[in-house]
Order: structure tokens, then sequence, then C-alpha cells
């Protein structure tokens, strides 16, 4: 059985930032609506960057022939209901129907409009899959969060994969560290322990969202030797700040997770209010670049629509190329000279 996280009422969130609860309930209907009580109380004042990220709002329900139902075209590769396997030797294993809250720019928002069907008899046809295809190397353990499910049945999962001769690596992809982190505890640490190599991402999106609690949860996961991971998505009003970014990386390496991915938001249906060009995401990573410790600056990554796979992008050092005489402009904007070796 899933743990329980009922979340805050509609009607909490509408008295406190005196919005109309019609509107609400009719954006909600549309794109089902979840916030902890814990990330709920971060939040300061209304359209602050954590407000943004949870709160339903009429922008979601803005047409835009940009914007994709199934954006990374995800099933059309799902062999069967647990599993998209898009990469040669990698699969997604989608466990959880649930998040403990629901983000507004999610790339499943079509997942919660129709349950997926995560029964232990779907867990058990993705475990035959993996199985069955010995190119699986490493296995992405999602959903939905994994960690909302139960000990036992986060047990029965790793200790299924595991169990798979070439499996090598499992990773797991959450977001409970940052929107519900007293989920991180010494009994189910321990039961992660277990399984390595085990790696964990964990989604964080803003400076503020990295509290004591947040700290304590990821401090309980790198003890245990699970290396961590950052994946922050770039958002319109929330991290599109060089600022910020730099604060957020900084606050995530003291907690001992290494930032890994900026990702540009999906083409996903509800979103367009969250988009910002691919420049500002470049313009982001290299205003880091030089500033800061390399161990700060992740990589920024647009997932291609259509299942194309993810692509980094990166700004262009290069100011001109004159035979074998390259020029390159530092972070300083400074320009130096490398010649390349002569063939």
């Amino acid at each position: 059985m899933s743990i329980k996280s009922s979340g805050v009422p509609l009607e909490k969130i509408a008295k406190k930032f005196n919005l109309p609860i019609d509107e609400l309930k009719k954006v909600a209907d549309i794109f089902p609506f979840r916030v902890t009580l814990y990330y709920f109380n971060l939040i300061e004042k209304a359209e602050d960057p954590l407000y943004k990220q949870c709160i339903p709002s009429r922008e979601e329900i803005v047409e835009s022939c940009d914007l994709l139902d199934d954006p990374l075209a995800e099933d059309s590769h799902n062999p069967v209901s647990t599993i998209v396997h898009r990469y040669p030797d990698r699969c997604l294993f989608l466990v959880s129907d649930k998040c403990a809250m629901y983000c507004r720019f999610c790339t499943r928002k079509r997942k919660f409009k129709s349950p997926m069907d995560v029964s232990k008899k779907a867990i058990n046809l993705g475990l035959k899959y993996i199985e069955s295809h010995p190119e699986i190397r490493d296995v992405l353990i999602s959903g939905g969060d994994p960690f909302m499910l139960s000990d036992d049945e986060i047990e029965y999962i790793l200790h299924g994969v595991r169990a798979i001769k070439h499996v090598e690596i499992i990773r797991i992809g959450t977001r409970i560290p940052c929107v519900l982190p007293q989920r991180i505890t010494k009994k189910l640490v321990s039961i992660l322990k277990k399984y390595h190599p085990l790696y964990i991402n964990v989604h964080f999106n803003h400076p503020k969202e990295v509290t004591h609690k947040a700290t304590r949860a990821l401090t309980l996961l790198a003890d245990a030797g699970i290396p961590l991971g950052s994946q922050t998505v770039l958002l319109k009003g929330v991290n599109d700040d060089s600022t910020v970014m730099k604060e957020l990386m900084h606050k995530l390496l003291l907690a001992r997770e290494r930032p890994y991915y900026i990702l540009a938001d999906d083409l996903v249906y509800g979103t367009e209010h969250f988009r910002t060009t691919l420049e500002k995401g470049t313009e982001i990573v290299d205003s880091l670049r030089g500033w800061t410790s390399g161990l700060a600056v992740p990589q920024f990554i647009l997932d291609l629509p259509g299942g194309g796979g993810k692509v980094s992008l990166v700004a262009n050092h290069l100011e001109k190329k004159e035979g074998r005489h390259f020029y390159f402009r530092n972070y300083k904007n400074e320009c130096f000279h490398y010649p390349e070796v002569e063939i």
C-alpha cells in the first residue's frame, strides 16, 4: 500500500491566497492537484517561486499549438504498462501512480488524469520485461514518485531488479526529499543501501526548497553511500535567473547533492507560461562556469520532442577560427588563442 499524503485542500489554498475556488477546481479537474502541508508552509506569498510550482493557474488551460500530451513519445516506447524503453541500454520502470505533490509543469500530466496500472501484476510484468532484455544494464525507477510506495513495496521492486544479472545500475528519480522530506527515514535508507550500486536523482528548482529538513533527508541518503544528483527544470518566473540558479547549486552541493541537469521545460499541455528560450538556459549555465566550481555547473539539457532523447546545449565560446588557430572567449569575455596540432 502507498504511503498516505492527503495534502492541502483546495479550499485552504483559496482562503490563504484569496483565490476563487471555482477557478481552482476548474483547473484541478483537468490537471489533478496535490501539495503537501510541508511544502505549502514554505510558500511566502502568492506568485512566489514555490507557489507557481504547485498552485493551479488559469494559464494551464490556455491553448497552445506547440504543446503536446506526450511530448517525449513515452507511450510509443511502452512495451508493457510499467516500462518505457527508449534508449538502447536502459529503461524507465514506472512503479508508482502518485506523487506527494503534483508539479504544475510535470511532463507526465497525462498519467494523472487516468491512473497508471502499477499493480503487483504490472510490476512483475515490468521485471519480466527487463529480465528478458539482456541489453538493459541500467534501470531508472520512476513514476509518479517511487518513494510514495511503502517500504515493503520498494524493497520488493529493488530486490527484483537487483536479482536480474545483466542489470548493473539502479537509479531512482524522486522529488520526495524536496516536498516531503519526512518520508526519508532510517528504515527506508537501511533498505536502499542493500542494493548498491544505487543512484538517486532528486528534483529541486529553487534555493528556498533546500531547507534544514530537506538537507537532513539528503544527508541520510548520502551517509548511506548513495550518490545524489540534482535535476532542475528551468521555469520562467521560478529560477530563470543566474543569481537564483547559482545559489541553488551551491546549496545542493553543501547538502552533498551534485548538480547534474538543468532541463528545458518539456512541451507539455498546460505549461506555456513556464517556458523560457533555450538561449536563456545556455546563458544561465554559462554564467556559472568560471564564477563557481565546476562541481556546481550542471549540463543544460533538452529532451527532444517525439522521443529523440536528450541533447546537451552549451554556449559557443569559439570567437573565430583561422586555419588551425582557434580564438576562444572565456568566462570574463577575454579572448585566448589555441593553436591546433598540425596534421
